[in-house]
Order: structure tokens, then sequence, then C-alpha cells
């Protein structure tokens, strides 16, 4: 089977580690492990099987997409739910993620047509549980999550390519934005 690739959009420090603390946590009272197989990060691309030997093409276009953009900003404001099944911090500015999302689609278009174009539409977030929340626990998530704040505002300066062990997504390259 052919191996799983994903890119994303990771904060740097402190709110890398506040959004994985927040990962633990809602692990440790749900048991939820799909969300805390990948650090806190955004998903540009989500994960898609190809083989092996596309690895390379995709490192040296994702390099040379990274070097036409800009560094920007996000911020986080709260948290949100996608139906009852996932549970994130939700992109308080959303615009220039979409705007850098929609420049990687149109890249990907030209140079990386092995990438499929997303037929969902693209809503930037920070997953904190998702598929494996036990139906059960959701009210009491949801109520504790209403009540709780959670703000943050970072640069975005690279994005990273994941590749799947098996077992954890593994960073294979990161991309450094034309600041």
């Amino acid at each position: 089977m052919h191996p799983l690739y994903l890119v994303a959009l990771l904060p740097p420090e402190p709110v890398l580690s506040e959004v994985w603390a927040l990962k633990q946590e809602v692990h440790a009272l749900t048991g939820s492990r799909n969300a805390v197989r990948l650090p806190a990060h955004i998903t540009l691309i989500p994960p898609l099987r190809r083989p092996e030997a596309v690895e390379p093409n995709l490192v040296s276009s994702l390099t040379a997409f990274a070097a036409t953009q800009a560094s920007f900003r996000v911020g986080l404001d709260g948290f949100a739910w996608f139906g009852n099944r996932t549970l994130f911090v939700h992109v308080s500015q959303p615009d220039a993620v979409r705007a850098f999302h929609a420049a990687l689609t149109a890249w990907c278009a030209t140079h990386l047509p092995e990438i499929p174009a997303e037929k969902r539409p693209f809503t930037p977030h920070m997953t904190l549980a998702t598929r494996d929340l036990p139906p059960a626990q959701v009210p009491a998530l949801r109520q504790q999550f209403a009540s709780r704040s959670y703000a943050a505002d970072f640069a975005v300066q690279q994005l990273t390519l994941f590749r799947h062990n098996g077992q954890l997504w593994q960073p294979r390259a990161t991309f450094e934005l034309n600041s």
C-alpha cells in the first residue's frame, strides 16, 4: 500500500505547545487518539496515498512554491465543532490562510497534478479531537469547551510535508516561505 502524505501549517512556539496541551487534555478526558498523532497544525492538503516515488517531486515542487509566498499572520480565538465528531480551535482571521491555500491549490493544479483538487470547502482550523471521539462524551466536552477561551496570534513562515509511518505522522520536509 502506498504511504499517506499530508501538507500542513504548524504554528511556532508557544502556540504549538499550547494547542498540543489542549489536544493532550482532550485525549486524557475522552481517550480520543486520532488528533494526538500529529502536532498542532492547519491542514492544507488532507491525507492522500501516493507512491513513495512521488516524494522527491513533492519536496522540490513545494520548495519552489514556498519561495513564491510571503509569510502571513493567523489568529486563533475560541473553539468550535464540525458536527458532533470534531472539536477544533477556531481560526478567527481566515482570509490570509484561505488565500495561501488557494495559491497552493493553483500551484498543485499546474505543478503537482498527482495531488487532486479538494472537493470539500476549505475551513482552516486546528483539530483537538476527531472521528474517534466517543459520542457519549460529546455533550460534556461541548459544555466544557463552550465555557473556555483560548486566543493566540502567530506568523506563518513555513509549511510542512508529513508522511504516515503506520503509527504516527512524521515530518519529511519543511519549506520556508519567502519572508
